[in-house]
């Protein structure tokens, strides 16, 4: 099952992608996290990446790619993967699709989280993470069992993004617009694209969502 999920800031992407994760036990890759990784290691196409970070410049289409057909070699891709933050931009989508096609692989499918773009400032303010594990919570939606602690590791260390702010969010969403929202539509007429209701409880989302894997699993046998 390899999976894109696409929605603009605050749509509720990492929450789901973290369920979709202890559900099917596939990872979910970040192009940040593979690309750090891919430098750390001291891999071929890690060093080309290093060489152009460390004279301020940004990463290639073509090495950020080349990092993303590294990583889905590993075997804890053997049953598939999520897509997070990538692609941004139809070039992108292109050679992703090239890529996958050379290794006998396709996408299963592209999930959009749609939601009204009037209600993602109070969700980017009022989201938080563990520090310590990562996972996601909100002040309003998503709090922890325990007040204070992390459901999953236990910590009491949270922090949030500095950019989790109502006064990025205009910018941030004229950023999606321009560039990855063009992917629905690049999708659409593929046949991979499936919307959900983001605006719907999470858990309402999360069973949309469900909905939709079950049938790319009996599609990939996987």
């Amino acid at each position: 099952m390899r999976l894109i999920l696409l929605g603009p800031p605050g749509a509720g992407k990492g929450t789901q992608a973290q369920r979709i994760v202890e559900k099917y036990g596939i990872p979910q890759l970040s192009t940040g996290d593979m690309l750090r990784a891919a430098v750390s290691a001291g891999t071929e196409i890690g060093q080309r990446a290093k060489a152009v970070m460390d004279a301020g410049n940004l990463v290639s289409d073509d090495i950020v790619i080349g990092i993303v057909s590294e990583r889905i070699d590993q075997q804890d891709c053997a049953k598939g993967f999520i897509l997070d933050g990538f692609p941004r931009t139809l070039v992108q989508a292109d050679a992703t699709e090239q890529m996958l096609k050379k290794k006998g692989l396709a996408l299963s499918g592209v999930i959009e989280i749609r939601v009204d773009d009037d209600v993602l400032a109070d969700r980017i303010a009022g989201r938080y993470t563990c520090a310590n594990c990562g996972t996601g919570y909100h002040d309003d939606n998503l709090k922890p069992k325990v007040d204070g602690v992390c459901d999953k590791c236990g910590s009491t260390h949270f922090k949030r993004r500095p950019d989790d702010n109502r006064d990025t969010v205009k910018t941030r969403l004229q950023a999606y617009y321009k560039d990855t929202s063009p992917l629905i539509g690049y999708y659409y007429a593929k046949g991979l694209l499936t919307t959900v209701d983001g605006m719907s409880e999470i858990d309402a989302v999360t069973a949309d969502i469900e909905a939709i894997l079950s049938g790319f699993v009996g599609a990939d046998g996987k």
